[in-house]
């Protein structure tokens, strides 16, 4: 029997808040698999004009469509089947539907510890990653001192490039439901790499320990760790995208300070060993807390999904912002502690620099979960990436020790909220059953980035004997992004105004 208004009305009530331009949204269709819908024909006899109305629009989802033949009765058969695998997916979610209630839990004791645990997990990998500017720094001034700055910045780029690269696979082994043994095995990975590291003497060596061994175990955590909040979290999902990210804030602060400090009392391989050890009790916090909420659904397309490229122009846009962004994000937090020396300010006081960029950066990823809820994650981080291209020109014009610290305040704040908010567009870019693959296609896309990001600016450095160019290198690809980003909203929204 065909459902009746007021059954439509509860159902569309129970959707997304995001009707597409049509007023439609295929997760609005969604829902009424959980009523007594006999055909295909029932859903789409369903003009939901007068809900949308009364709906305000507070967000654009973009739903990836694959190809599925031009006929007809093809199409509604894959209609139904989808209807079908949703309405049986989950009975939990079912019975959601059916009292009334969100399918994403957005708070409760579980949740929050879901974000705990997903807070340790970035402070224990990419906080740890964001100090790489320090290790650069001592190499370039006694371990490694006989190799150039952009020989040396090789080693933090491929740690850069491997938090971003295993995405890729661990963000379909996390649609897929395996999760939690591979993040035991690279969390294990990560403290065995930083102990050895403490017996390193040789460039090859750190390198493999340093930029190999502790990139793919930062890798294999920091993807997964945030696909996860998009289980558990939609209308509060900056929030707790801010304080997950405002762990590799503290992690970033902590880590510079401890590692300076340490050195000259007990030399760097006992540094190391602490280092490893603090990681080790940090870790132990998200192996006893993540978990996954939904069932996983192996969705359609293989490891990299290159027809999400063809099938939505935004997705491909997109990646291509996120790829210009960390070519030119990561340079100054890499060179501002080095380019201080150069300009005649102590070693003493250099490295604080990288520590109150990272300490600053905290209040822009705590300032990014609270607005982009309201406002939209580009309609924030856009503004924002072009003032940190901005503040990039402007860094190698500064010279003393009160406007070096300036500027590291300012850019730490800026790229916080770029790093804090930029994969919630990936999410909002197709459907929760593939937002493992997505987010992790994304953060491939900026290991390129990531990757090639920091050499270039080292080889422009020994080129130059300055860092001016480096400045209009890096600042030239962060202006890029934001301009890139720009463009995806204007694909998504098709107007001036409104969230995305």
């Amino acid at each position: 029997m065909p459902p009746t208004n007021d059954q439509f009305e509860n159902s569309y009530e129970l959707g997304p808040t995001s009707p597409s331009r049509n007023g439609f949204d295929v997760a609005d269709i969604f829902t009424v698999s959980h009523l007594d819908c006999e055909s295909s024909s029932d859903v789409k006899s369903f003009n939901p004009s007068k809900y949308s109305k009364r709906h305000s629009v507070r967000e654009a989802v973009i739903p990836v469509q694959l190809h599925t033949g031009n006929d007809d009765h093809e199409h509604d058969a894959h209609f139904d089947t989808r209807l079908d695998s949703i309405g049986s997916g989950s009975s939990s979610i079912s019975a959601a539907a059916a009292n009334g209630q969100t399918d994403f839990p957005d708070g409760g004791l579980r949740a929050w510890l879901v974000v705990l645990g997903t807070a340790f997990s970035t402070l224990a990998s990419f906080g740890y990653i964001n100090s790489w500017g320090v290790f650069q720094s001592y190499y370039e001034q006694t371990l490694l001192k006989d190799h150039s700055p952009s020989s040396i910045a090789w080693i933090g780029s491929l740690q850069i490039c491997l938090v971003f690269l295993p995405a890729l696979f661990s963000g379909r082994l996390f649609d897929l439901g395996i999760f939690k043994f591979p993040f035991m095995v690279a969390s294990a990975v990560l403290v065995v790499s930083t102990f050895l590291v403490a017996q390193c003497t040789q460039y090859w060596q750190f390198v493999l320990c340093q930029g190999l061994a502790t990139g793919l175990g930062v890798g294999m955590i920091f993807g997964p760790s945030l696909s996860i909040l998009g289980h558990w979290f939609k209308q509060k999902r900056g929030i707790a995208m801010g304080l997950t990210t405002f762990g590799s804030s503290v992690g970033g602060t902590f880590f510079p300070i401890a590692t300076r400090r340490l050195i000259p009392v007990i030399g760097f391989p006992w540094t190391m060993r602490i280092l490893a050890f603090i990681l080790l009790f940090a870790l132990c916090i998200p192996c006893l807390t993540l978990a996954r909420r939904l069932p996983p659904k192996a969705a359609s397309g293989g490891l990299f999904n290159f027809r999400l490229f063809t099938d939505s122009p935004p997705f491909s846009i997109y990646s291509g912002a996120t790829v210009c962004m960390f070519l030119g994000l990561f340079t100054v937090l890499t060179y501002i502690d080095i380019s201080a020396v150069t300009y005649g300010v102590s070693s003493e006081h250099s490295f604080y620099l990288v520590a109150i960029a990272n300490a600053s950066s905290a209040v822009g990823r705590l300032v990014t979960g609270f607005v982009v809820d309201k406002s939209g994650a580009i309609n924030f981080i856009a503004p924002t990436t072009f003032l940190t291209g901005i503040i990039t020109f402007v860094w190698p014009f500064t010279k003393s020790v009160s406007s070096l610290t300036a500027i590291a305040v300012l850019y730490g704040f800026l790229s916080g909220t770029i790093v804090s908010g930029f994969l919630i567009p990936a999410f909002l870019l197709g459907e929760v059953e593939d937002i493992g693959r997505r987010t992790g296609m994304i953060m491939t896309m900026g290991a390129i980035g990531g990757l090639f990001g920091t050499p270039i600016s080292g080889a422009i450095n020994r080129v130059t004997g300055g860092f001016v160019h480096v400045g209009y290198f890096a600042g030239s690809m962060i202006i890029l992004s934001g301009t890139l980003m720009l463009v995806t909203r204007h694909f998504v929204l098709r107007k001036l105004w409104g969230k995305f």
